[in-house]
């Protein structure tokens, strides 16, 4: 096993996938799906079985037969885990309720560990500036040009849309048809959880403001710190900043056991 796998398989026991497949050939990142299945099981601790209780048995999100909430389920526990005992869900469900102004960027920030497809459009997307046209045709040739052939026209356009759909979720797009590049809104807890995610990657200090993660958050790095400081006086996370030295921890959210883990992986 090379030492790249070795980080991916210590990472998806806190609930990163490195799965070839993904949602987004099939659905968007279900904002408004997730906010709704959210305050419906709205305790922090329930258990997977709830979700899916939630979804398939009371069919919280209206969905009109049994074969669709199944989906549904399996679409949003694909994207966000659904499970209290992986840290990914936990801090997703942690900053949700505390910041609900940042629940959009909260959401892709969750998918984008957990879905390879989302994830490999990201740097695509984030190149674009602000007011820039992204046509689906060239997110189609983008992600074909990932793997040539591998997916048929027609599911390369409906996989391109539900993308460009996602992104305008997450605030990175806006318009209905026309999609142009706009600029995602970082909140407190949407930088948290940017920074949570370098930090079981591996990083520390003052690169954890300049990760793949934190360039979801579409901020400058003055404005990732001053909002990881708001988060730290919230009792969120814990910043310590002495000039260009900076200590980042989660007390709330990193378990005993899941610090061993990184311990190991470092």
């Amino acid at each position: 096993m090379t030492q790249e796998n070795k980080h991916n398989t210590k990472l998806e026991r806190l609930g990163f996938s490195y799965e070839r497949g993904g949602v987004h050939t099939a659905r968007t990142i279900m904002l408004a799906e997730l906010r709704a299945l959210l305050s419906f099981v709205d305790a922090a601790d329930s258990a997977r079985a709830d979700y899916m209780e939630a979804i398939q048995t009371a069919n919280c999100l209206g969905k009109r037969s049994g074969k669709t909430r199944t989906l549904t389920f399996r679409h949003l526990a694909d994207l966000y885990a659904l499970d209290p005992s992986l840290l990914v869900f936990r801090a997703l469900r942690f900053f949700w309720q505390r910041d609900v102004d940042g629940q959009p960027l909260l959401a892709a920030l969750c998918a984008y560990p957990r879905d390879p497809m989302f994830r490999a459009t990201a740097p695509f997307v984030l190149s674009f500036h602000e007011g820039a046209t992204v046509t689906r045709e060239a997110m189609e040739e983008f992600i074909d040009a990932q793997e040539p052939g591998r997916f048929s026209k027609a599911t390369l356009k409906s996989t391109a849309q539900n993308i460009n759909s996602s992104w305008t979720q997450s605030g990175h797009l806006a318009g209905r048809v026309r999609k142009l590049r706009a600029r995602a809104v970082a909140t407190p807890g949407a930088v948290s959880l940017a920074l949570l995610l370098g930090y079981v990657s591996g990083l520390r200090g003052e690169s954890l403001f300049r990760s793949e993660f934190t360039r979801v958050l579409d901020c400058s790095f003055e404005k990732t710190i001053e909002s990881a400081e708001d988060a730290s006086r919230r009792g969120w996370i814990s910043l310590k900043r002495v000039g260009q030295v900076v200590e980042v921890l989660f007390p709330n959210l990193i378990t005993a056991q899941e610090m061993e883990w990184l311990r190991e992986q470092n």
